[in-house]
């Protein structure tokens, strides 16, 4: 039973944006409402047209749970219906869950107290990624290893300090009211955008390792492509939007297809020496499985390679053919701040 409610705490509300996710909402709401917390707390899920029993789940939480409430997200985009649930809400800290992500459990107690302890406008941690099968297993070591994401820190860990951006994050509602929340033509990396501009304001975002939200791996190769080249192309436009936004890091995919393509039409046409550049990759990915598979089966450990290379191509794909027409749009928009009257 969750402790009474202790009026020092301030009071958070827990915004969900879902799109079929009947596999995994039930546990993603129980898992924050069971939070170490003794602070008021309420849960907004915003619901899209999903093709599963999501709809139906979120009522029957609703029905269960008094602090549970939902608001319609007709789109079924993700900066929508987080713009919706923070419209919906009403405490002055907000904490974004996905509908797939397991908070531990001092979560949001830990986070209060870092934004209270450090002064930032956005605090996050580790995006911790478990499978539940073999191929979710590969995905989740490859997602954790330096070799899959480089040295983001929401990803492999390490520590506390000014972060440029973190995995979903716990904000000030005021930081959220004066950016007018997030930009929603950004269909994917639109975490990273807000973050851009609340620190191009001045505020401090903040990562900390005591932070961590278990998540789960896209279910194939198919669905990983795509999210990943998803968030390639759309941080491509975050470069476009933003000037000087970009680092090597997230050049390194981009560079990768680029030279790997080369190396085998030049070893196809012209000399088979080209093939060094793409069989150099495939040993380099194939090395680098090896630390991040230990502790796994053997089948998992096999499938590590391959999910390195969808994420790395996938992502570099993305990047290199994100229409311009894309950052002209999101320009476009420049919507003005939309939350401050919500409630």
């Amino acid at each position: 039973m969750n402790a009474k409610p202790d009026v020092q705490l301030p009071a958070v509300s827990v915004i969900m944006p879902v799109l079929d996710e009947e596999r995994h909402l039930r546990g993603a709401v129980q898992a924050i409402l069971a939070q170490e917390y003794a602070g008021e707390m309420e849960v907004v899920i915003a619901i899209g047209p999903s093709r599963d029993r999501t709809d139906e789940i979120a009522a029957q939480l609703v029905a269960e749970d008094p602090r549970v409430h939902t608001v319609p997200n007709p789109t079924g985009r993700t900066p929508a219906a987080l713009n919706a649930a923070i419209k919906a809400s009403r405490h002055p800290i907000v904490v974004r869950v996905d509908g797939h992500g397991m908070l531990s459990p001092n979560y949001i107690a830990t986070a209060v107290r870092l934004l209270e302890e450090t002064g930032a406008q956005n605090v996050g941690g580790i995006m911790h990624a478990e499978g539940e099968n073999d191929w979710e297993h590969a995905v989740a070591a490859a997602m954790t290893s330096k070799i899959g994401v480089g040295n983001a820190a929401f990803h492999t860990g390490g520590q506390a300090g000014p972060a440029e951006t973190v995995y979903l994050g716990v904000f000030r509602r005021a930081a959220l009211e004066q950016q007018g929340g997030y930009n929603e033509e950004f269909i994917r990396a639109q975490d990273w955008e807000l973050n851009f501009r609340i620190r191009e304001a001045g505020g401090l975002i903040w990562f900390s390792p005591e932070l961590k939200v278990s998540y789960r791996p896209r279910p194939s190769v198919r669905a990983l492509a795509k999210q990943y080249k998803d968030y390639g192309r759309w941080r491509h436009v975050v470069a476009r939007y933003h000037e000087g936004s970009i680092n090597l890091r997230y050049l390194a995919p981009p560079t990768a297809v680029c030279a790997i393509a080369a190396g085998i039409v030049v070893g196809a046409v012209l000399t088979p020496l080209g093939f060094v550049i793409p069989a150099g990759y495939l040993a380099a990915i194939v090395a680098g499985s090896l630390p991040a598979g230990k502790g796994l089966s053997p089948k998992a450990r096999l499938q590590i390679p391959v999910a390195l290379a969808t994420m790395h191509m996938s992502w570099g794909f993305g990047f290199l053919t994100s229409p311009r027409a894309l950052a002209r749009k999101v320009i476009a928009s420049r919507r003005p701040a939309v939350l401050s009257d919500a409630r």
